[in-house]
């Protein structure tokens, strides 16, 4: 699967697990959430399997209690999009990937943070990353998001390319679905919370170990 090589116009990256390494916001983000319903003690399997629902619009009502959800959720939410910007950090290599990349195709990024499109391209400013992305699309600029195809959609339309001529990256089963939804290709990345397992299960056109390599499997 990693000799593949895919020719298109356009990539659309994920960001978090992707571009940016936020293991560390997310971390931060779960301590503070439990912290809240009175939980000091996490289980492995909690923390990891948390992220994965919510990144599947999944109920985690079983795993911290119906009555909670609510408030786990507005501290996660509230210390999560509060601490991206000193936490994150970019993906090792990823700054040499897209400077080659970019002069093989446009690029752009489609997250799920739910924060307006300037606070992602500060944030990827402050990396010296914002540069190389003609377009940035956040949960807040479609009705529905990833699995639905519908950013990768528009991303497309504002690259003025056709989704299929596009390639959708990202670490997340998520990505994979919204891309084979949009008949664009597929790339997943083991850089995030999902095993291969998981992602090989989805069938993506390519699986990477990080996207530090992404531009030798670009045409």
């Amino acid at each position: 699967m990693e000799n593949k090589r895919l020719k298109v116009k356009a990539v659309l990256f994920d960001l978090d697990g992707t571009i940016l390494d936020s293991r560390k916001a997310y971390m931060k983000a779960m301590k503070a959430a439990f912290s809240s319903i009175g939980q000091t003690t996490i289980e492995i399997e909690t923390v990891t399997e948390i992220p994965k629902r919510l990144e599947q619009g999944l109920s985690i009502e079983d795993l911290i209690g119906e009555a909670r959800v609510r408030d786990f959720m507005d501290v996660y939410l509230k210390t999560y999009y509060g601490s991206t910007a000193t936490e994150s950090q970019p993906i090792s290599g990823v700054a040499k990937m897209l400077r080659k990349l970019s002069g093989k195709a446009k690029l752009a990024i489609t997250t799920m943070r739910c924060v307006p499109s300037q606070n992602v391209i500060k944030e990827l400013e402050n990396f010296g990353l914002a540069q190389y992305f003609q377009e940035v699309i956040t949960t807040l600029d479609t009705q529905s998001p990833k699995p639905s195809p519908e950013a990768l959609i528009e991303c497309a339309r504002r690259l003025r390319v056709q989704v299929t001529e596009c390639a959708v990256v990202g670490d997340s089963i998520v990505d994979v679905k919204a891309g084979k939804r949009a008949d664009a290709r597929t790339v997943a990345v083991l850089s995030g919370i999902f095993s291969r397992e998981e992602l090989e299960a989805e069938n993506p056109d390519l699986i990477l170990e990080s996207v530090k390599n992404l531009s030798d499997f670009i045409e």
